[in-house]
């Protein structure tokens, strides 16, 4: 029996509608749900979920307005976006697929030991996927010895000059959103990593959040160190869900959904991939040591775990 949930105020659905719409997000870019494929009917979508169809209804009117899916009636919801990466060095095991994040992801977590270093503006992601490759972990699919996480974010969500409102630029709502956002997928990745070692699937795992006084203009992953995904963050206008009742038009920033660029350090010295693989990681370097803030605001947390270990401290 679909058990639909309720908000304090007793709307139905409360909040979970914005949870759904996340989480189809974050399968659609990663190629889950591909372009032009539909996503499972409502019916299906509830029973998964533990909503109503009202509820998954809601979280479908979001990404019909972010521009993720086109719905017509009596065809359900045709994908048409996902996070896209063109490269120029697929591997093998990629070649028959399009590539994407979800991929190269799992395949640095098959490594003994995996390195990443993000810039990012929410985490929101980057969480996603280290949960599934958590799930991969606790299945026994993979066996990492050591994982390494330095994680920057913006350090004031209130002064970036997105979101706001169209209308209504000074509208506080829409960075409160955004910081809500940071706040939940940082404190997320703190959890995840840490039960990782806690549970002892994993035997060393080091994460570091820092903040950079800045608004990120793209988003920047570092792996293994020999493979760099760089995309930009694309300012635009859309359509935003403060609650169940209530949407603004904001300008906001294309994360989730935008082109990522994919470059392999590949031996040659003097080659593009390599050349821009070592350009980026000269530049976040640079900008960990010398520009970040460990102290408060989001972001503000860091874990050592293996044989010589130390807890994390708290979210500032």
């Amino acid at each position: 029996m679909t058990v639909d949930r309720k908000d304090e105020a007793g709307q139905a659905g409360g909040h979970e509608f914005l949870r759904v719409a996340e989480e189809l997000r974050a399968r659609m870019a990663d190629g889950f749900y591909p372009v032009d494929a539909y996503l499972p009917s409502q019916t299906t979508l509830a029973k998964e979920f533990g909503i109503s169809r009202d509820t998954v209804q809601r979280a479908l009117r979001v990404l019909r307005g972010e521009k993720w899916i086109e719905s017509r009636q009596g065809k359900g919801s045709r994908v048409v976006r996902n996070q896209r990466i063109q490269s120029s060095t697929p591997r093998a095991s990629r070649s028959r697929h399009q590539l994407t994040l979800g991929p190269l992801i799992a395949e640095a977590f098959e490594q003994p030991e995996v390195t990443l270093d993000i810039y990012t503006l929410t985490s929101e992601s980057l969480d996603t996927h280290i949960h599934a490759q958590a799930e991969r972990i606790r299945a026994r699919i993979i066996s990492p010895r050591r994982i390494a996480l330095r994680l920057i974010v913006p350090s004031a969500i209130d002064t970036l000059p997105y979101p706001r409102g169209v209308n209504r630029k000074d509208d506080a709502r829409l960075r409160a959103r955004l910081r809500g956002i940071a706040e939940t997928h940082i404190a997320s990745l703190d959890k995840v990593l840490g039960e990782l070692h806690t549970e002892k699937l994993v035997p060393e795992v080091e994460y570091e959040f820092r903040h950079a006084p800045f608004a990120p203009t793209f988003k920047l992953y570092l792996i293994n160190r020999s493979e760099v995904l760089h995309g930009l963050y694309i300012p635009l206008v859309r359509p935003v869900m403060l609650d169940p009742r209530e949407e603004v038009a904001a300008v906001d920033v294309l994360g989730l959904g935008a082109t990522l660029t994919h470059h392999v350090r590949d031996g040659r010295a003097d080659s593009p991939g390599t050349t821009f693989v070592e350009g980026m990681t000269a530049w976040f370097e640079a900008v960990w040591e010398l520009l970040t803030d460990e102290a408060g605001g989001v972001g503000g947390s860091s874990g050592t775990r293996g044989d010589e270990a130390r807890t994390a401290a708290g979210m500032g």
